[in-house]
């Protein structure tokens, strides 16, 4: 066979091998009938992003499942593409302009400015799809996808002018939260709340003619120049008599009345609220209950507008500065608390949000959760972990509408248009320029659609709806949405709700929800603090199967994990080992096909390994079943490492070297086997290592991606063997301790006496004790008639073993070493005891459990006597 390099080098054969499977088209998808579809919609990253370690884990784990799924036999579709991102592209290309021409997009327009933003889209677009493949990502790139493309395009228009006709897209004057900074409208999911240190202010509003006053505390002085009431509740005694009477509004001396509602908390504060509805979402309910009229006070920038007389033009934290002075100056501020409270912030930028009224055009909610909320209930879809659910579920049945109308120039512009003549509104699938009612010209409402709005139709959109494509009848339901907990809201619910009354399907089985990847002290990465790790660095240092193996090793579905470059290093230890091990077999086969022996041929080593792989191909199949993808792949670690290379490969040296063997080709075509299809199973997790191997050793077909998945097969269950195995390596493993203990060089070669029942396992032993445990001869009896008097004894699982070294032991130290294991073997023996003797233990553990530890006992107590007898023949 044709060896491979001496050491792995990433860089040699990742980009060699990525190419050759685009050029050989393994990643694209086919509606086969033949085979069951499995889908992958890709969470699409913004256009302006670039890869960081959050995508990274993300598109490792979709990958993972992917190219297991396709090993499957399935038809599998792991379908690309990016999204338009509004808010932060159009920023990205604001920043640009401002910086490189010293322009606004108002100096260019609408029009111009659209046409910057798709040349920044055609140039720096693709980027972040350059980077997905630096991490091995199968996906089928000729189904690449943009939000803005024509189709998803068309399909936004599509859902909008549906919902508008069932009356479920509506435009009204309603609170909503503004983003002062990037001056447009945030839905609910958009704000993010942070606790901060505030104050409540305590304020007199004067009774109208009168000396009495009411007082309220409040935590925004400047929204009191927009108050239109202050509120009771109905049966508060306090403030009964002051019902329908009016005060006077501090600072501007508007008239405002005093209203009952059961809003209030009468035990909360003062029992009195200031009532602004145009600037806080309870009281724009007062004020529709109570007909008050909504002042708005502030601009889109948040600054003070006319309706707030003197204040005009000031920011709101410098007109909340300069209201509180002018307060005190008259007497009018009662006191200051300190107070801590949740703010809400942009999601985008972190400025503190505003409520205002606004004219803009919002989702019915309530009638679009029904079904969201029923195919979570009834197990339709399935969030792994489930306690999601539960937030999704929480979430679902208090939502409130959902606004949809951003400020914004880049995106999919509403298609509401407006008579100029007769006001008439029209909602078009098409543009139009007359209005269907009167002929006369329209205007188009300058408004776009927030950006989650296509991206709620992207697991149907993106397969040709609403054209019921052959795509879409094949590859939709997806299968799997593979996504972080921090966008449950953003856009699972919205996906979930929008498939259901657009297709009347679910748009997928199971959402696999995964944590974020945090620094080794646990924060999260970001560019203020600057612990952010690039992905492609660490891929350039140690190629993208480390980084994968990684990310791999320390999932846990919906947790976070810790990044640390220790990680990373074993990770890259584990591809050398791969590697070496492979070369190793590679240098000593002859062998030109991969099959197994017939079962008489096979050693019990050969048996054992072959049993334990048989099991691990069962083990890291349900675990990937369950999504437990980090436990997978650290079984297949202890697997390689330890199994394999460090017991198996040993053990097989002799006869490999030995060219007389009669066994020496079965030992190849073992090692052959295990190591493929061992491959096979690593393939998901780090591919491109496994398949430069894989093309070396002898195998049928052109890529182990596109191989078939191993299964597990009964008749490779070795049990016997595995038990005989389990014997001889623990045999092994002691005689190395107790040699380490004494500092016995390994290539001190010394006699072995066996003193065991069980023989014919010891037998079939005695090579390994003699290749691994350094023994010049081993001798095998059922009693102790040949040991020697001074022999160091090694107690084990079904033998003693007994050692003379004479002239390496110090018999003091030995007896030392004794009193130690028998001081061991007493507190197991006592643990055991204690728990066979704790009624609470024997009437609730199940019978097998209770069995097993009276087996323990047996074993320890064995032991134990065994350790004492040696310690009495030493002494005498």
């Amino acid at each position: 066979m044709k060896n491979i390099d001496k050491t792995y080098d990433p860089k040699k054969v990742e980009e060699r091998l990525y190419n050759q499977w685009m050029e050989k088209g393994y990643f694209r998808a086919d509606v086969d009938e033949n085979k069951e579809p499995f889908t992958i919609v890709i969470p699409p990253p913004n256009v302006t992003g670039q890869l960081h370690m959050g995508h990274a884990l993300d598109e490792t784990l979709q990958d993972i499942l992917i190219r297991w799924k396709r090993m499957q036999g399935y038809s599998t579709l792991w379908l690309p593409g990016t999204d338009h991102a509004g808010i932060a592209t159009q920023i990205k290309v604001e920043e640009m302009l401002r910086k490189e021409e010293g322009i606004t997009r108002h100096d260019l327009g609408r029009e111009k400015f659209l046409e910057r933003v798709w040349e920044w889209k055609h140039t720096y677009g693709n980027r972040i799809i350059n980077q997905l493949k630096k991490l091995g990502s199968s996906c089928d790139w000729s189904r690449e996808r943009f939000t803005m493309d024509e189709g998803c395009s068309r399909a936004v228009r599509e859902v909008f002018v549906n919902l508008y006709n069932k009356g479920l897209i509506y435009r009204g004057n309603r609170i909503i939260n503004w983003c002062p900074k990037c001056t447009t409208a945030l839905s609910d999911a958009e704000v993010e709340y942070k606790e901060k240190a505030g104050h409540f202010w305590y304020i007199k509003y004067y009774v109208k003619d009168s000396d009495e006053f009411i007082t309220i505390a409040t935590t925004r002085p400047e929204t009191m120049l927009g108050d239109t009431a202050v509120a009771v509740h109905p049966e508060d005694e306090r403030y009964r008599h002051l019902v329908g009477k009016t005060l006077i509004l501090p600072l501007l001396n508007r008239e405002i009345p005093v209203i009952a509602d059961e809003y209030v908390d009468k035990d909360f504060g003062t029992g009195a609220v200031k009532i602004t509805p145009a600037h806080d979402p309870n009281d724009f309910e007062v004020g529709i209950r109570h007909n008050l009229p909504q002042i708005k006070v502030m601009n889109d920038d948040a600054t003070i507008n006319h309706n707030g007389g003197q204040y005009e033009g000031m920011d709101r934290y410098e007109a909340r500065k300069k209201i509180v002075e002018d307060l005190e100056a008259l007497g009018l501020l009662v006191k200051t608390e300190d107070h801590t409270h949740n703010v809400g912030q942009c999601y985008r930028c972190g400025t503190t949000v505003e409520p205002i009224t606004s004219k803009q055009w919002f989702v019915k909610m309530k009638p679009l959760a029904e079904a969201a909320i029923r195919v979570v209930k009834d197990g339709t879809i399935k969030f792994v972990p489930d306690r999601f659910s539960k937030i999704y579920l929480n979430w679902m049945e208090n939502v409130h509408d959902w606004c949809i109308s951003r400020q914004l120039w880049w995106g999919h512009r509403i298609p509401a248009f407006y008579c100029d003549e007769c006001g008439e509104v029209i909602v078009s699938k098409e543009d139009i320029t007359e209005c269907t009612k009167c002929g006369g010209k329209v205007t188009q409402d300058p408004d776009v659609l927030d950006t989650w709005f296509s991206s709620a139709l992207w697991p149907f959109s993106t397969l040709g709806w609403p054209e019921q494509t052959e795509d879409l009848k094949y590859f939709y339901p997806t299968s799997v949405l593979v996504t972080g907990y921090d966008i449950i809201f953003f856009w699972v619910a919205r996906m979930i709700f929008s498939a259901m009354e657009h297709t009347g399907k679910h748009p997928f089985e199971y959402v696999f929800i995964h944590g974020i990847v945090r620094d080794s002290q646990g924060r999260k990465m970001s560019k203020s603090l600057g612990n952010g790790i690039d992905p492609l660095d660490v891929i350039e240092k140690y190629g993208a199967d480390a980084l994968r193996f990684t990310l791999a090793t320390g999932n846990s579905p919906g947790n976070d994990m810790r990044f640390y470059w220790e990680r990373v290093e074993a990770s890259r230890n584990f591809a050398n080992k791969i590697w070496n091990a492979s070369r190793f077999v590679l240098m000593n086969l002859e062998i030109e096909e991969n099959k197994l022996p017939a079962t008489e041929k096979l050693t019990v080593e050969d048996r054992w390994i072959i049993s334990r792989y048989n099991t691990i191909v069962k083990e890291v199949t349900e675990n990937l079943e369950k999504f437990e993808l980090g436990i997978a792949v650290q079984k297949l670690y202890d697997f390689i490492w330890t199994e394999f290379c460090d017991w198996y490969i040993e053990m097989v040296k002799p006869r490999l070297y030995d060219k007389q063997s009669d066994s020496r080709l079965e030992a190849q075509y073992v090692l052959t086997y295990v190591l493929s299809n061992t491959l096979k199973l690593l393939h998901p997790f780090m591919p491109f290592i496994t398949e430069e191997i894989w093309q070396h050793l002898p195998h049928e077909g052109e890529s182990i991606m596109i191989s078939n998945w191993p299964e597990y097969h009964e008749e490779y269950k070795f049990d016997k063997e595995e038990k005989q195995m389990e014997l001889i390596m623990g045999a092994i493993r002691n005689i190395r301790n107790i040699r380490a203990e004494m500092n016995v060089a390994p290539s001190k070669k010394a006699k072995l006496y066996v003193v065991t029942d069980d023989i014919e396992t010891f037998e079939k032993g005695k090579i390994f004790f003699e290749w691994l445990a350094s023994a010049s001869e081993v001798i095998i009896s059922d009693n102790k008639i040949e040991i020697p008097q001074n022999a160091v004894t090694v107690v084990v699982e079904g033998a003693e073993i007994f050692i003379p070294l004479d002239e390496l032991v110090d018999r003091e130290k030995e007896i030392e070493r004794l009193e130690k294991e028998k001081q061991k073997l007493e507190m197991e023996v006592k643990r055991v005891n204690d728990k066979l003797n704790n009624p609470g233990f024997i009437s609730k553990a199940p019978a097998h459990v209770i069995e097993a530890e009276r087996e323990k006992g047996k074993k320890y107590a064995d032991m134990l006597s065994k350790v004492i007898e040696q310690l009495n023949s030493y002494r005498n």
